[in-house]
């Protein structure tokens, strides 16, 4: 069986599970403390980065990106999530990568791993001024997602994407932590709770962080 290594609030690890699981492509999820840098793992993926899959092959496969658009190329559906025509697939790709770049680390690591990982990697403890400049720019994207989804019906265009997914992914590590103001945003809202309705989502929710509990309402698709 493929092996995906992933950490539970990585929004890359995340992406690519809604995307096996939309597939229904079988996979064993190992949660994988990369910051330990274990000497298994780094014989996998030397990076010591998740996610990484490792294929039916033995193949080994790291980025969150490279492995979507991978699996979309090897196992191709009656729906392609990358888009039907090079314009579609332009634009999911682009909102694909600001959410693992710009999105990222201006407001993932800013909060996610201020929050939950930072101390791990023996950088101390949260900072809250580096959480609160996390949230502003929370609160920038948020608004520029409302323009998108209130001219289209999915991130990327009228249909469900690469795109959706990846933003999903990264908005739920936020959303287990209880840091996205949902009802400042209703068009946002409505369209995650599109995506958390899913069959795809199920494990997701299910995810615990030792000593981390979800928000109250992070499992409720009508929250």
């Amino acid at each position: 069986m493929r092996t995906l290594y992933h950490w539970p609030l990585c929004g890359s690890g995340r992406y690519v599970r809604l995307l096996l699981a939309e597939k229904k492509l079988e996979f064993e999820a190992v949660v994988e403390p990369y910051w330990k840098k274990r000497e298994e793992f780094c014989e996998i993926n030397p990076t010591a980065k998740v996610p990484a899959l490792v294929e039916l092959n033995q193949a080994v496969f790291t980025d969150g990106q490279v492995i979507c658009e991978y699996l979309e190329e090897a196992y191709p559906g009656p729906h392609s999530y990358l888009g039907d025509t090079p314009a579609a697939r332009a634009q999911t790709r682009s909102l694909c990568a600001l959410f693992a770049s710009d999105f990222y680390q201006e407001v993932m690591h800013k909060v996610v791993f201020e929050k939950t990982l930072k101390r791990h990697f023996g950088l101390g403890y949260l900072d809250s001024q580096v959480m609160r400049e996390g949230l502003k720019k929370l609160t920038d994207y948020l608004e520029y997602f409302s323009w998108l989804i209130g001219r289209r019906h999915w991130l990327a265009g009228e249909d469900y994407s690469l795109a959706d997914m990846a933003g999903a992914a990264h908005l739920s590590c936020l959303d287990y932590l209880g840091h996205v103001p949902w009802d400042t945003y209703p068009d946002v809202k409505e369209w995650y709770a599109r995506i958390k309705s899913r069959p795809s989502m199920r494990p997701l929710l299910e995810d615990r962080i030792p000593g981390i509990a979800p928000a109250y309402y992070y499992t409720d698709p009508d929250f």
